[in-house]
């Protein structure tokens, strides 16, 4: 699919999992003759194509400590959902913007990486979206895979209708989401065009599903939105800064008033049920992540303390203990970053290291809050 902005400026809408849009980036470049070749990468997406999608265990442990786990679990998982489409046209998702950047290297061509990075765009839609979307997608993600359809990928390619309906089922499934992963996103790659305009002659190779956006923003003599605002993560209120500290506060403040008051016997009974409900989901989280029976015993022993200090995570230490007793092997890593199911995740040791920090940091919160229950039951 091609749009012509101008004879300067030319669109070439692919399929990120199909075979033919591959031959058509040969054929653009052939036939347009760019000076410059516009890619829907960021640097992070564009670095992992060339690496072959590899993780290294310094990376894996710097996830951990950043507290980056689920937001790499859930990039992985929607790498994954088209991987499997991807797959059955004998193409892994990027194949066609790696060829394009391989055959703009091979003639001297100017390269421009014109996404968002992958990080920042999943942090504003895990951002804007709410509550029960989170669950919506959450839950549709670990869902069976039952009812496959089958997509002709022609078909979709060359109809923009198809490609505005597609588009709109995501927006209604997640409005958040998808005014982030389509909205934001067409208006930041429609400023990164222009912002390399000039006189040179330019191809953007770009998803076919962002192209209605792109050439509607391009077409405008006023881009909507701010660059900066676009490309950073939106500061959270105090309020929600300060929900974290809340139970602390209340725990502490609660443990404090018993000891003014002297009643040594209500002290030791809410220290048991805050300790006991910490420790119990912690655990049942790094079970379900089927983690080493070490990092089970550490989710427990390290939630009902890290409970009480929003800046650390019982799923940061289990994680690493997952990592140092469950060693990833080189394999594990390369093959991490393309793994085709959910089920992939428990049986790859890389994904496990991942899955143990995320679900016992949930586990962890959710003993919190449960704790603070039982604790204000027993006033």
């Amino acid at each position: 699919m091609i749009v012509d902005i101008n004879p300067s400026l030319r669109l070439l809408g692919t399929a990120h999992i199909s075979t033919k849009s591959v031959e058509a980036v040969k054929q653009q470049i052939a036939e347009f003759k760019p000076e410059i070749v516009a890619v829907e990468l960021c640097k992070s997406r564009y670095d992992s194509l060339v690496s072959g999608r590899r993780l290294d265990k310094e990376g894996l442990l710097k996830v951990i400590k950043e507290g980056k786990a689920p937001l790499v679990l859930l990039q992985s998982l929607l790498a994954a959902e088209q991987r499997k489409l991807g797959l059955d046209e004998g193409q892994q998702p990027g194949a066609e913007l790696l060829e394009a950047v391989t055959i703009a290297e091979s003639l001297d061509l100017q390269v421009e990486l014109i996404d968002r990075d992958i990080q920042t765009t999943l942090r504003r839609a895990w951002r804007k979206m709410k509550f029960r979307e989170k669950f919506k997608i959450i839950f549709s993600m670990l869902g069976e895979d039952e009812d496959d359809i089958d997509v002709d990928l022609d078909e979709i390619l060359e109809s923009r209708d198809i490609l505005s309906d597609l588009m709109n089922e995501l927006k209604e499934f997640s409005p958040g989401a998808g005014e982030v992963l389509i909205d934001e996103r067409d208006a930041y790659l429609a400023q990164k065009i222009r912002s390399i305009g000039g006189n040179k002659r330019i191809l953007a190779v770009v998803g076919a599903g962002h192209l209605n956006g792109i050439e509607d923003h391009l077409l405008r003599r006023q881009l909507p939105g701010n660059m900066d605002d676009l490309a950073t993560v939106p500061k959270r209120s105090a309020f929600a800064k300060s929900i974290p500290w809340l139970i602390p506060l209340f725990v502490f403040s609660l443990f404090g008033y018993l000891l003014y008051q002297g009643n040594s016997v209500d002290l030791v009974e809410l220290f048991t049920v805050w300790t006991l409900a910490n420790a119990v989901l912690a655990a049942i989280g790094c079970i379900i992540a089927r983690g080493h029976i070490l990092a089970v015993l550490t989710a427990a022993l390290a939630s009902p303390i890290t409970s009480l200090n929003p800046t650390l995570a019982a799923g940061w230490f289990a994680g690493y203990v997952q990592l140092k007793v469950a060693e990833p092997t080189a394999e594990d890593l390369q093959q991490f970053l393309k793994l085709e199911s959910l089920g992939s995740f428990w049986s790859n040791k890389a994904g496990r290291v991942l899955l143990v920090t995320a679900l016992t940091n949930l586990g962890s919160m959710m003993g919190a809050w449960v704790a603070a229950a039982g604790l204000l039951g027993g006033i």
